[in-house]
């Protein structure tokens, strides 16, 4: 076999590896650099930290970020909150699951469909009207919902879903 006819074969084959099978594109998550904002751990592929995917507020950012206005259950008026879709940390972690338990940092927990994420196009928001979340003012995350975009989102129970001071997600 001629050397150009072993290098075509052996580019061909890469080139498969890379863009067609999908073990071959798993990619390792950097490690944050900073404080870690958010953990995802269970039925998820990429990880950084253990078993386990840690966020600072520069790696949700670099997942792109959305802005939303809406109107909020806990707060009067129209608000602008700004932050990661759900959908693309799911995506990130390479989530198996249809389910997520999202953990707020003082105990609290809710179940969240999977489904919710990419329906809804659910916000993890980092800044609030302007300012980036903090613990005192519902941060760092809140699960934020299009409430006046989706009238079966007024129901409690997308409320109760709209966690805030989330800390962690948990894929099953």
């Amino acid at each position: 076999m001629s050397r150009l006819k072993i290098f075509i074969s052996v580019l061909l084959f890469a080139f498969c590896a890379a863009f067609m099978l999908p073990e071959a594109r798993a990619t390792t998550l950097q490690k944050p650099s900073g404080q870690v904002l958010l953990t995802v751990s269970g039925a998820i592929t990429q990880n950084n930290a253990g078993d386990e995917a840690a966020f600072d507020r520069e790696m949700l950012q670099s997942l792109g970020m959305h802005k939303l206005r809406t109107s909020n259950p806990f707060e009067t008026g129209i608000h602008e909150f700004e932050g990661v879709l759900l959908r693309d940390v799911l995506s990130k972690v390479g989530a198996t699951g249809s389910k997520l338990i999202a953990f707020a940092l003082d105990g609290y927990a809710v179940e969240i469909p999977v489904e919710d994420a990419g329906k809804y196009q659910v916000l993890l928001a980092l800044v609030w009207n302007g300012k980036p979340m903090t613990v005192r003012n519902k941060g760092p995350i809140w699960v934020i919902y299009p409430v006046d975009r989706f009238d079966d989102l007024k129901d409690e129970k997308y409320s109760a879903r709209s966690i805030w001071q989330l800390g962690r997600l948990v894929v099953q």
